[in-house]
């Protein structure tokens, strides 16, 4: 009878083996170890001790990490069936720790990019034979309907004015909600990027240009708020198919979604409004008429640079003078009838009087250093909507959704989920 001190527990190999089986799967690791010999069983216990325990036993990188790394650098080599085994342990169903079939092919259009195209699309086809192997061969899909995730499609709306929108489908499944994110004034729908991203994982994302922004039309004479959620309302018929969408609008934004709930309530089964108001009081007004005639007789560069000092916290503007820098030349490169004809818009603006009239769930954000439309304008929205919630945002100024992209989309994202 053999002791446990003939046979110790060897911790390092029995860690080691743990983690092989947790990567490439039992069944592949049984195979393996069958194949042992006098003459290759040194070399088994030593991938085992040093490469399953010694490196995919270190804390420091997540397993998801790791399996990626190995899939660039075996396809970077042209190891390819060592890139087999690590993705078919990856994907099978029930192993530990696996990658999605669209991590999977992130990894392998960034492997093109370093890597060589050659490589990338030998992983394609590698993986496509895996996929069938474990009866998750994907559907056919004609490659000029796919269009880049971190933007979607680009659409214009059929009738006029014409109104231009991108439109992120979700990544992950069917969408559980089709989302519209509305832009401050000056800027366009590329203002939402990081929060649409993330946004779009489970939601469909829909980022429209306001009219007089980006590429949907300059109106021809001035505007009403009434008239910008008229336009809201097109916009979702034809490119929502006329479903009730969340509409999450920031300042201009939010004003013409809280029209919209009004004159519109069939389109609208929630609200989120950022840093915005019911109405200007006389002072901001003033303000807004200034800038607008500023900008009428010398151009938006005129008022770019104080207009950025609003946007962003003093903070921000000095940490991320980049960022702070695209938007600055978003604004500028924004046409003057455009920008003015909304801010003539939201000068008029009322809805003061007929907030008690919106019905649907609506979340209010507030920047804690906002001061164009500052805290107290945000509570005031929240005590008479009927149940709306409030969340400040600390630290952040008026384009909170670009100040704090990851906090936003956490608000919204758990707002969303409540619904």
């Amino acid at each position: 009878m053999s002791s446990a001190l003939e046979h110790p527990f060897d911790h390092p190999f029995e860690r080691g083996m743990r983690n092989r089986r947790a990567a490439l799967g039992d069944a592949w690791v049984d195979q393996s170890v069958a194949k042992a010999n006098a003459f290759n069983a040194e070399f088994q216990h030593f991938i085992t001790d040093y490469a399953w325990h010694g490196v995919w036993g270190r804390p420091g990188l997540d397993w998801k990490t790791r399996r990626i790394i190995v899939l660039a650098v075996t396809s970077a080599l042209g190891r390819w069936d060592e890139f087999e085994i690590h993705l078919r342990g990856a994907l099978t169903p029930g192993n530990e720790h696996p990658l999605s079939l669209d991590e999977v092919r992130e990894a392998l259009i960034q492997i093109a990019i370093y890597a060589g195209v050659p490589a990338a699309n030998t992983g394609f086809a590698r993986a496509l034979g895996i996929m069938k192997e474990l009866g998750m061969a994907p559907p056919a899909h004609p490659a000029d309907q796919s269009w880049h995730p971190g933007v979607g499609r680009s659409v214009f709306t059929s009738t006029r004015p014409k109104l231009h929108t991108t439109v992120r489908e979700a990544r992950h499944g069917e969408a559980a909600h089709t989302l519209v994110l509305s832009h401050a004034l000056g800027q366009d729908g590329s203002m939402w990027d990081l929060v649409a991203n993330e946004l779009a994982t489970t939601c469909r994302v829909i980022c429209p240009d306001t009219r007089g922004h980006g590429r949907s039309q300059i109106p021809p004479d001035g505007l009403t708020l009434a008239e910008l959620a008229a336009d809201a309302a097109r916009l979702i018929d034809e490119v929502a198919d006329g479903e009730p969408v969340i509409w999450v609008g920031l300042s201009m934004g939010g004003l013409i979604g809280q029209e919209l709930a009004l004159r519109h309530p069939e389109k609208v089964k929630a609200l989120v409004l950022a840093n915005t108001t019911s109405t200007y009081p006389a002072a901001g007004r003033e303000a807004i008429g200034q800038r607008i005639a500023t900008v009428e007789s010398h151009g938006l560069s005129a008022i770019s640079t104080p207009t950025m000092a609003r946007f962003f916290s003093p903070a921000f503007r000095q940490e991320q003078a980049a960022t702070v820098a695209r938007h600055q030349r978003l604004l500028e490169a924004t046409d003057p009838e455009g920008y003015t004809a909304c801010a003539a818009a939201l000068c008029d603006a009322d809805t003061s009087g007929r907030l008690g009239q919106i019905r649907v769930p609506t979340l209010v954000v507030a920047g804690s250093l906002d001061e164009g439309t500052p805290v107290d304008m945000a509570l005031a929205l929240a005590r008479h909507i009927p149940r709306a919630q409030l969340v400040t945002l600390e630290g952040c100024a008026h384009l909170s959704a670009v100040e704090q992209p990851g906090a936003f989309s956490e608000l919204v994202g758990e707002f969303v989920a409540g619904l």
